[in-house]
């Protein structure tokens, strides 16, 4: 988990009326562009490994979802859903003139790149979802709702990394104090009051606390609409959400979907990983060639 390469930090104004941060790593002019979508909880510190290894060959951009990190916060947190999410991807597109990019979406961002795919199809060059699908499991959701937007801070990086490594069931079990540290760094910042937070809103968690039992929109249509694409899909082996039947029914109904388990990891893959590494350039290979 180095520290990123060079990079610019952007803002524009959506639709809305509110500002939000992405950050712009150089690459060469004639190849796709990589769009990235954090999780839930996530920002754009989470792909700065990933963004600094794609660059050389591919500009990518990383977009840091309203109420996460320096994008402002929503006033009205029951708009912290998907669809809009996607439609401030759409705009981040719009703003830099980028006809199409290939999304990468980790968990959360997996689904607004589902919804993209229904939205704007025609901006979708390819997408890799890592470690999201059609099908979660009500075990991993309801992992998930014991912790986003508790409110909890931590007076030490200490305290803040065992919380950081509680949330993530301790996966990747080989990860010690010194890898939860640096994962704490990424999740979280030091407060007005002097005490560690994690960085976002907590009010992201309203919309995703009162929805119960399975989504309300079968996900299954939004997907066929992404595999329309070029796709890859990564798992974590140990994922407690996305679960290994659920990639098997991916499989089985579209034999040209990529995919590629990462051992060893939870929810959700780090992207470094060798599986992972040796799989997206595979991909992206394909998703160039002429």
């Amino acid at each position: 988990m180095a520290a990123g390469s060079e990079y610019r930090d952007g803002y524009f104004t959506c639709a809305d009326g509110l500002q939000l941060h992405f950050r712009d790593y150089p690459g060469p002019a004639g190849s796709v562009p990589l769009l990235c979508l954090p999780g839930l909880t996530r920002n754009v510190r989470d792909f700065a490994d990933f963004a600094s290894r794609m660059s050389p060959r591919h500009r990518t951009l990383v977009l840091e979802f309203r109420g996460r990190g320096e994008s402002d916060f929503d006033p009205e947190p029951q708009r912290y859903l998907p669809p809009i999410y996607a439609r401030d991807a759409i705009e981040l597109l719009d703003y830099l003139g980028i006809a199409k990019a290939v999304f990468v979406g980790t968990s959360l961002g997996g689904i607004v790149a589902m919804l993209i795919a229904v939205m704007a199809g025609a901006r979708i060059a390819g997408s890799i979802l890592n470690d999201v699908g059609p099908e979660l499991s009500e075990a991993g959701l309801d992992r998930i709702r014991t912790y986003v937007g508790s409110g909890k801070s931590f007076s030490t990086w200490a305290e803040a990394a065992e919380a950081v490594a509680e949330n993530q069931a301790r996966l990747p079990a080989a990860w010690g104090p010194a890898e939860w540290k640096l994962m704490a760094r990424r999740l979280c910042k030091v407060g007005a009051d002097g005490r560690i937070h994690f960085d976002y809103d907590p009010g992201i968690a309203e919309p995703f606390r009162t929805a119960t039992g399975k989504p309300d929109v079968d996900m299954w249509p939004l997907f066929d609409a992404l595999a329309k694409h070029p796709l890859l899909i990564l798992r974590g082996e140990h994922s407690e959400l996305f679960t290994a039947a659920a990639l098997e029914a991916i499989a089985s109904r579209n034999a040209n979907i990529h995919t590629a388990i990462v051992a060893g990891a939870g929810h959700a893959p780090e992207l470094d990983e060798p599986e992972a590494i040796v799989a997206i350039d595979r991909f992206l290979a394909e998703v160039e060639a002429p």
